[in-house]
C-alpha cells in the first residue's frame, strides 16, 4: 500500500491541549494535566491563560503549594491569570495562614497590571484579622480605599471580628460605627453575632450601644436580636433583672411575640436568683399565650425548684411534664436526682435511678455522684456525702480516686482526721491504691488541723510505699512546717525537696520565702531571692506579693518598699493585688500622700478602678478617723459608677448617724455619695426588716422620730422601717403601728 495514500495528521493545537487539560482536571487528575503543561512548553507551544485553570485542580484537590507554584511558573511565562485563578489561590492559602505567600500573590498581581477586585481585599483582610495582625488588615483597608474600592459588610465584618478575637473591643465598637457612617448598613445578623460576642466577653455597655443603634437607626432587632439581648443581661455578672425586664417590655412594645426561647430565658433568669415564685408566673404566662413549654423549659424550672429544696413542687413540674406529652430527658432526672441527694432524701433519688434504667435512659455515672459528694463536702455536709457514696455503690456504681479524695477533703475541713485517715482502709478494700493527691489530701487536713507531726509521719510512710511525692505535696507540708513556726524543719524538707530530683515550682519557692519572712528569717529570704535571682529564676507577681506581704508582717518596711520598687527590673508588673497590699500597709503606717502618689500610678497603669480596692481604702480612712481624705475615695466611687459595699455602707451609717462619731463631719462627703449611701442603707434596713419579719421578731413598731438624713424624698418606708427597728429595741408601746 503506498504510504503517501494515508492521510496525514496534523500537529496538535493549543486549543487540543487545553481540552485535554480540562478533561483530566475534572476528573480530578491534575498530575496528569501538569504533564501535558509540560509537552506544551517542550513543543513551543505557550500556554495561555486557559491552560491555567488546572490551577483551579491543584486547588479543589488540596494542593496549595502546586498551584502556587504553577502560578509563579505562569507569571514567569509572561501569562497573566485572570483575577479568579488569583484569588482561588490567595482564598486557599488565607485558609492555610500562608498569609507572607498570599500577599505576595496579590503584589505580582498589582506589578503585573493585575488589579485587585473586591473579594482580593475583602480575602486578605480576612486572612490578617483572623491571624491577629490588625494594624496590616488596616493598611491593606487603606490601599483598598485609595484603590477606589468600596469595602463592603463582608470586609467590615472581618475587620470587627479580628478585633474581637484580639481583645481590642473599643476597636471593634469603633469599626463598626465606621462600617455605618461610610454608609453600608450591616445586617441583623451581623449585629446579632457583634452583641453576642461583646456580652460573651463582658462588654454589656458596648452591646447595648449596638442594640440601641439598632432600634434607633436599624436595621430592626429580630426575635434574635432582643434574645440576645435578654440571655446577656441575664447571664451579665455587671448587670441587674430590671434590664431584663426593660428589654422584654421593648420587644412587646414593638409586637414581637416571645417565642419558647425568650421564656426560657426569662424563667432562668429569675430562677437562677433564686426567684422562684417570679419564675413560676413567667411559665404561667408562657402557656397563657400559646407558647408551649419544652423539655428546655421544664429542665430550667426543675432545676431552679431543686435548687432552693422545692422538691415537691419539682416532681408535681415533672409529672405535668409527662402529662402533657414531654418525654423526660436525661437532664430533667439528673436535675431532680441531684436535687434529691441534696436535700436527703434519698430514696426517691434510687427510685429516680431505677426508673431512668426501666426507660433505657443511661443511670448517672461515676462523675456525676462525684460532683455531688465534692460540692457536699466543700460544705462541710461530709456526712451527707457520704450517704451519696453509699447510694451510688447500691446502684452499680464504684467509687474510684476522685471519690474518696472528695470525702477526705469533706473529713478534714469538719476536723474528722480519724474518718479522713480511715479512708485509705476503704480504698485498699476495693483495691485502690491511694496515690500522691489522696496523700497530699490528708498531709493538708493534718496540717491545717495543728498535727503537724501526724502530716510528717504520714509523709514519711507514703516515701516508705514508694509513692514519689510532687511539688504540690512539698508546698503543703513546707507550709504547715512553717506555719508550726518549725523553721529548721522546713528548711530541712526544702534541702531534701531538692536532693530528691523533685522540680521546685514557683509556689514552693513562694511558700519558702514567705515562711522565712513570717519567721523572722527574711536576711536568708533575701539571700535565697538574690540567688534565685542569679540562677535566672523566672519569678511571677505572686511570689512577689507573698515576699512583700511577709515582710509587712514582720516589720521589714522598707525592705518591703524596696522589692516593690524592684519589681519592674525583673520584667514584671505588680497587679491589683500588689497594690492593693502596698496601699495597705502604707495607710496603716499613716503615709497618706505616699498611698494616695501609689493610688494615681494604679490608674496611669491601666488598671481599671477596682471597687474592692477602693471600698476598703475608704474604710481604713474612715477608721482612722480620716474624712476628708475618704471623701476624696467615695468620690471616685461615685465617678466610676462603682458599688459600695455593705460593710462601708454600715461603717458610713455608724459614723454618721444622730449619736456617731462623725455627725458633724458629715458635710464632708460627696452630695452624691451621701445619696447613694442614704439609698443603699435604705434598702439594707428594708431587708433586714422583711427578713425580722419572716422569722417572727418583728411583727409592729411605733412611730418615732427617725433620722432626717438618712430619709430622702419620699422615704416614707424606709422612715416606717427605721421606726419598726427601733421601736422593737424599745419594747413597743406608743404612737400608731406600721405594716412591713
Amino acid at each position: 500500500m503506498d504510504r503517501r495514500a494515508c492521510p496525514r495528521h496534523s500537529a496538535p493545537t493549543i486549543h487540543i491541549y487545553n481540552i485535554l487539560i480540562d478533561c483530566y482536571r475534572r476528573v480530578h487528575r491534575p498530575d496528569l494535566g501538569l504533564a501535558i503543561v509540560g509537552r506544551l512548553l517542550k513543543n513551543g507551544l505557550g500556554p495561555d491563560d486557559f491552560s491555567y485553570s488546572l490551577i483551579y485542580g491543584f486547588v479543589k484537590d488540596g494542593e496549595v503549594d502546586k498551584a502556587h507554584c504553577l502560578f509563579l511558573e505562569m507569571m514567569e511565562q509572561g501569562v497573566l491569570p485572570n483575577i479568579l485563578i488569583c484569588n482561588s489561590i490567595i482564598k486557599e492559602l488565607c485558609k492555610m495562614k500562608e498569609m507572607d505567600k498570599a500577599e505576595s500573590v496579590v503584589q505580582k498581581m498589582v506589578d503585573s497590571g493585575i488589579s485587585p477586585d473586591l473579594f482580593t481585599y475583602s480575602l486578605i483582610i480576612d486572612g490578617l484579622c483572623k491571624s491577629k495582625a490588625m494594624h496590616k488588615a488596616e493598611r491593606v483597608l487603606e490601599q483598598m480605599v485609595e484603590a477606589g474600592t468600596r469595602p463592603n459588610s463582608i470586609t467590615y465584618n472581618s475587620l470587627i471580628h479580628g478585633y474581637s478575637i484580639s481583645g481590642m473591643w473599643n476597636e471593634s465598637v469603633r469599626v463598626f460605627k465606621q462600617m455605618s457612617s461610610c454608609g453600608v448598613i450591616p445586617t441583623v445578623a451581623n449585629c446579632n453575632s457583634f452583641i453576642h460576642a461583646l456580652f460573651k466577653h463582658g462588654r454589656t455597655n458596648e452591646a447595648k450601644c449596638i442594640f440601641d443603634s439598632m432600634v434607633l437607626k436599624g436595621p430592626k432587632p429580630d426575635i434574635i436580636s432582643y434574645s440576645t439581648m435578654l440571655h446577656g443581661y441575664a447571664t451579665a455578672t455587671d448587670s441587674c433583672l430590671a434590664d431584663v425586664h426593660n428589654i422584654f417590655n421593648l420587644m412587646l412594645t414593638k409586637g414581637i411575640a416571645p417565642n419558647n426561647h425568650v421564656f426560657n430565658i426569662l424563667i432562668n433568669a429569675y430562677g437562677s436568683r433564686g426567684m422562684i415564685d417570679k419564675a413560676m408566673l413567667i411559665l404561667e404566662d408562657m402557656q397563657n399565650k400559646g407558647v408551649t413549654p419544652g423539655i428546655v423549659t421544664f429542665v430550667t424550672v426543675i432545676s431552679a425548684l431543686c435548687r432552693v429544696g422545692r422538691l415537691d413542687d419539682a416532681l408535681h413540674k415533672f409529672n405535668h411534664m409527662v402529662d402533657i406529652g414531654v418525654q423526660p430527658s436525661k437532664a430533667v432526672y439528673h436535675c431532680l436526682i441531684q436535687g434529691c441527694c441534696n436535700h436527703g432524701e434519698l430514696v426517691k433519688a434510687k427510685e429516680l435511678i431505677s426508673e431512668m434504667v426501666n426507660k433505657d435512659i443511661p443511670p448517672p455515672d461515676i462523675k456525676y455522684f462525684s460532683s455531688i459528694i465534692n460540692n457536699l463536702c466543700k460544705e462541710g455536709r461530709v456526712a451527707e456525702g457520704k450517704d451519696i457514696m453509699d447510694l451510688m455503690v447500691q446502684t452499680g456504681q464504684r467509687p474510684n480516686v476522685v471519690t474518696f479524695n472528695s470525702l477526705m477533703e469533706g473529713y478534714c475541713l469538719v476536723g474528722n482526721m480519724e474518718e479522713a485517715f480511715a479512708l485509705l482502709d476503704a480504698m485498699a478494700s476495693i483495691g485502690i491504691e491511694p496515690n500522691c493527691y489522696i496523700y497530699a489530701t490528708l498531709v493538708d487536713g493534718y496540717c491545717k488541723n495543728g498535727r503537724i507531726d501526724d502530716a510528717l509521719t504520714l509523709f514519711r510512710d507514703m516515701l516508705h510505699k514508694r509513692v514519689k511525692p510532687t511539688s504540690v505535696l512539698y508546698s503543703i507540708i513546707l507550709h504547715g512546717l512553717f506555719q508550726a513556726r518549725r523553721t529548721t524543719a522546713a528548711k530541712k524538707m526544702f534541702h531534701e525537696m531538692i536532693e530528691s530530683g523533685t522540680t521546685v515550682s514557683i509556689h514552693t519557692y513562694g511558700v519558702v520565702l514567705g515562711g522565712l519572712c513570717r519567721n523572722n528569717c527574711t536576711d536568708e529570704a533575701n539571700m535565697l531571692l538574690e540567688k534565685l535571682f542569679a540562677m535566672n529564676v523566672k519569678f511571677d507577681i505572686i511570689t512577689f506579693n507573698i515576699v512583700i506581704s511577709a515582710m509587712f508582717k514582720v516589720g521589714r518596711r522598707q525592705e518591703a518598699k524596696e522589692l516593690f520598687d524592684a519589681i519592674s527590673t525583673y520584667g514584671l508588673v505588680p497587679n491589683i493585688q500588689t497594690y492593693s497590699m502596698m496601699i495597705t500597709n502604707l495607710i496603716k503606717e499613716e503615709s497618706y500622700e505616699e498611698a494616695d502618689n501609689l493610688f494615681i500610678s494604679v490608674e496611669k497603669s491601666g488598671h481599671a478602678s477596682d471597687s474592692r480596692l477602693l471600698n476598703h481604702i475608704v474604710r481604713m480612712l474612715l477608721k482612722k478617723a480620716e474624712v476628708a481624705k475618704a471623701s476624696n475615695y467615695l468620690s471616685i466611687i461615685g465617678e466610676n459608677n462603682l458599688t459600695l459595699e455593705a460593710s462601708t455602707i454600715s461603717l458610713l451609717a455608724s459614723l454618721f448617724s444622730r449619736e456617731g462619731k462623725y455627725r458633724e463631719h458629715i458635710k464632708l462627703l460627696p452630695a452624691n455619695m451621701t445619696m447613694a449611701v442614704v439609698a443603699a442603707t435604705a434598702k439594707l434596713l428594708l431587708l433586714l426588716a422583711v427578713l425580722l419579719q419572716f422569722s417572727g421578731v418583728l411583727t409592729a413598731a411605733r412611730t418615732l422620730p427617725g433620722e432626717e438624713w438618712l430619709l430622702p424624698e419620699g422615704g416614707g418606708v424606709v422612715r416606717a422601717v427605721v421606726e419598726m427597728l427601733v421601736g422593737s429595741k424599745s419594747g413597743g408601746g406608743g404612737g400608731g403601728t406600721h405594716c412591713c
